[in-house]
């Protein structure tokens, strides 16, 4: 398991690798059913990225290392980002700290009014004040940097989603680690945005929930949902000049065969690449741009 204390290591592990809905089942026993969840611990400092329902799971993991000192970088709230977060245990025990980051939405509302809402009645039983730990919220101006403690820091771009969304890059003695996700590519040109999260990144982790054929299929065009493809991934990690990419953001109505047929395809285009499944770790300083085999 992760140690948060050590301050050398530079490490990602996967808690929810699904977009839109939860999908546990027989077809998703391989590659998981959560929704988004990042964890980074770097510099013995942890960061989580999105409260999906694998947060639930990670918070489970976590329980035995409090109390806890944790960043949470929200890229926005659409559901599968913050479903987890009425269910993350540790934010409801006294002595844990929490330093939460998310931009304002286009309607005004801050991540702390919209992580407040979706605790109120009639939606869930428990508001949010019951949490008993520190919640700090932080609003962030999307394009700023956050500076954390031993040179750590986390900078954010503007991606193409409906309602918006942000990206981030955690950056550590010449490691970096790129989340981009959700995010729809343009027609005619790469996303200058999505390029500079990704630049030289040691990974990047992309969101890919449709192939081409399906984006662009003509009965059931996913044009304008605020997704990418695994095709287009490949173009930004070679215009980035990316070690590793990650395939994210997999579609609820991809079975594992599905994404083993992805991770096939996708590992021709580009050789060091992997298809997110829930339990991945990456060592960016021990093995730093290493393959993995799993799954």
């Amino acid at each position: 398991m992760l140690m948060s204390d050590s301050t050398d290591q530079f490490i990602v592990r996967f808690w929810g690798v699904r977009g839109s809905i939860a999908c546990p089942g027989e077809r998703t026993v391989r590659y998981g059913g959560n929704t988004s969840c990042i964890e980074m611990n770097v510099a013995g400092q942890r960061l989580i990225f999105d409260g999906g329902t694998g947060l639930r799971v990670l918070g489970q993991t976590i329980l035995k290392e409090m109390p806890l000192d944790v960043k949470m970088f929200f890229t926005h709230s659409h559901w599968d980002h913050i479903q987890g977060f009425p269910f993350f245990v540790p934010a409801f025990v006294p002595g844990n700290r929490f330093e939460i980051y998310g931009a304002i939405a286009p309607n005004g509302s801050t991540i702390e009014q919209r992580l407040n809402d979706q605790m109120l009645h009639p939606n869930f039983p428990v508001p949010l004040q019951v949490m008993g730990a520190q919640l700090h919220f932080n609003d962030i101006k999307v394009g700023d940097t956050v500076h954390l403690d031993d040179g750590l820091h986390v900078e954010s771009a503007l991606l193409n989603h409906p309602g918006e969304a942000v990206g981030y890059r955690v950056n550590w003695k010449g490691h970096a680690a790129a989340y981009i996700t959700d995010t729809e590519h343009f027609p005619n040109r790469l996303d200058e945005n999505v390029v500079q999260l990704a630049r030289d990144a040691d990974v990047m982790i992309y969101d890919a929930t449709y192939t081409d054929d399906e984006y662009y299929n003509e009965k059931s065009s996913k044009v304008g949902w605020g997704h990418s493809t695994w095709q287009e991934a490949v173009k930004v990690a070679k215009a980035a000049n990316v070690k590793k990419l990650v395939i994210f953001h997999h579609d609820p109505l991809h079975s594992d065969d599905f994404m083993d047929d992805i991770k096939d395809k996708t590992s021709k285009a580009f050789p060091n690449s992997v298809v997110a499944w829930e339990g991945l770790e990456l060592d960016l300083v021990s093995q730093p741009a290493m393959s993995s085999s799993k799954v």
